[in-house]
């Protein structure tokens, strides 16, 4: 950890206005706040909340439903 990197951008972020810290917590909010496509991707391949799927019968063949 750079404990001297994050002492001096904690003395930059006191040293903002108040205009200027609401602008700094609206980009790092918005920044951080909803998981990007790539990240949910990953999530959903190796969460395992869909490991389920492999041990389902197949139940459906090419011969179910209408022709498109």
């Amino acid at each position: 950890m750079n404990i001297k990197l994050l002492e001096s951008l904690i003395q930059v972020i006191l040293s903002l206005s108040d205009q200027e810290r609401s602008l700094l917590e609206e980009r790092l909010i918005l920044n951080l706040s909803e998981p990007s496509t790539r990240e949910l991707m990953q999530l959903a391949q190796t969460g395992g909340a869909f490991e389920f799927l492999n041990h389902e019968p197949d139940i459906y063949s090419l011969k179910d439903g209408e022709p498109i």
